[in-house]
């Protein structure tokens, strides 16, 4: 088996590449199809299962039962269309509905395609120049296809702009475009440490300076005065006893209502960002050992079809008994070849779509932690200006006593009080005469 005489299908879902088994149409349906052809407008195409199926390429319709008349409604359709996303310029599907064939998340052309069957079908066929392959990834060349819709178009979402990779131009090295997304996400991380660091720094500064507050309200200093500015001393180190205790409310609260659940969000957000970049990182992998898998197959295609071509060689030359059974051989090896090709392809393949729609479940996943963190974070942050606000209150109320009494202030008052509280007797000497 030559794998030039393969059918190479071109599964845009997640840019991969798709081989229809050869030999799948025996010479009997060749001779029924020669004398009972498809109606116009229809195409006859083999699924990854070795299925045949069928297309109209009027109006996208796709069926399992082989059309008789003219182009029309399909009795049985593969799959019907869901009001879904478009997800880089194709449609979400549902799972077939009437087979028992199950497959990993198709996504369906546009209308603007016109052969574009249902879930779980091969779209059209390409050429293998209509597709490269980038660290083990496949892509449709950008010649070969129409600009891909977004997901997302007006929203700069993760899940459309981060599927290529990034090559360093100083460490002449690569980075994914969803290890780019996890940078962003880490340096998330750590602004929130540093932010509940700040918080713990600024708790710290306020029990010491409540602390503070409430040893100096107990000095005995400057206690002898007396009259309407002792009161008003007296006053003012009460406030600063009562400043203390606000202060201490203020450390409370922030840490009770800004730095625990600074913390805890951070612990929370901290293990999904683990459990994101284990699990699309173990996908990578598998889809490098599935292509690794891929390439070794196709060699050993291409050495088994040298083989062949030898042996038919000589078979030209000299007509043997045991030449032609070293062909049958060579044959049959080929054939074997070619079809741990076409499996390696279909696993890769399965791979690669899991990958695809773990890529876009994750980065938007990613994107709605983004959002909770940065919103988070500003909430909690008011909190703090809330509670700085409400703690100015407090030292306002007790400054408002300090300043009435000090508007109270008379000396002369003052002199009266004493002077009643502690006056001898009001008779003044007079000179002595002699």
């Amino acid at each position: 088996m030559r794998i030039e005489e393969g059918k190479k299908i071109y599964n845009r879902t997640a840019g991969a590449v798709l081989l229809q088994k050869p030999g799948s149409v025996s010479p009997q349906t060749i001779e029924e199809m020669a004398h009972n052809p498809l109606p116009q407008g229809w195409q006859c195409y083999m699924s990854p299962q070795g299925r045949k199926y069928y297309v109209n390429t009027y109006t996208n319709e796709t069926t399992w039962e082989r059309p008789t008349s003219a182009p029309g409604t399909p009795k049985s359709p593969i799959s019907q269309m869901n009001s879904l996303p478009t997800v880089n310029g194709f449609h979400s599907s549902g799972s077939l509905s009437h087979h028992s064939e199950t497959s990993h998340v198709a996504l369906r052309k546009t209308s603007s395609d016109p052969q574009s069957p249902g879930i779980g079908s091969p779209t059209r066929r390409q050429s293998k120049d209509s597709i490269i392959t980038i660290n083990c990834v496949t892509f449709p060349h950008p010649d070969t296809m129409p600009e891909q819709q977004l997901l997302k178009p007006d929203d700069w979402s993760y899940c459309d702009y981060f599927w290529t990779d990034r090559k360093e131009t100083q460490s002449n090295s690569t980075i994914a475009g969803f290890d780019i997304i996890l940078v962003k996400q880490l340096k998330g991380k750590q602004t929130q440490k540093e932010m509940a660091e700040f918080i713990r720094e600024r708790i710290k500064i306020e029990e010491d300076y409540a602390k503070n507050l409430a040893k100096l309200s107990q000095s005995p200093l400057a206690g002898l005065e007396e009259g309407t500015l002792g009161e008003s001393w007296i006053q003012v180190k009460k406030s600063l006893a009562d400043e203390a205790e606000v202060h201490l409310k203020f450390s409370s609260k922030l840490q009770s209502e800004v730095e625990k659940p600074l913390l805890s969000f951070r612990e929370n957000f901290k293990k999904d960002m683990k459990k994101f970049d284990h699990h699309i990182s173990d996908l990578r992998k598998q889809l490098s050992a599935r292509y690794a898998a891929v390439e070794k197959a196709r060699k050993a295609l291409a050495e088994r079809q040298k083989d062949l071509e030898f042996k038919t060689q000589q078979l030209e030359n000299k007509s043997t008994y045991k030449t032609e059974e070293d062909i049958k051989k060579a044959r049959r090896k080929s054939t074997q070849a070619g079809d741990e090709l076409m499996r390696c392809v279909d696993l890769y393949n399965q791979t690669q779509s899991k990958w695809f729609e773990e890529m876009v479940t994750t980065t938007l996943e990613l994107e709605r932690l983004e959002v909770e963190r940065i919103e988070m974070i500003r909430q909690h942050l008011c909190q703090y200006t809330q509670l700085r606000h409400e703690t100015d209150m407090f030292n306002q109320s007790t400054i408002e006593p300090v300043d009435q009494l000090l508007q109270k202030v008379d000396p002369t008052k003052d002199r009266e009080l004493w002077v009643k509280e502690h006056k001898t007797g009001h008779i003044r000497p007079v000179d002595m005469e002699l």
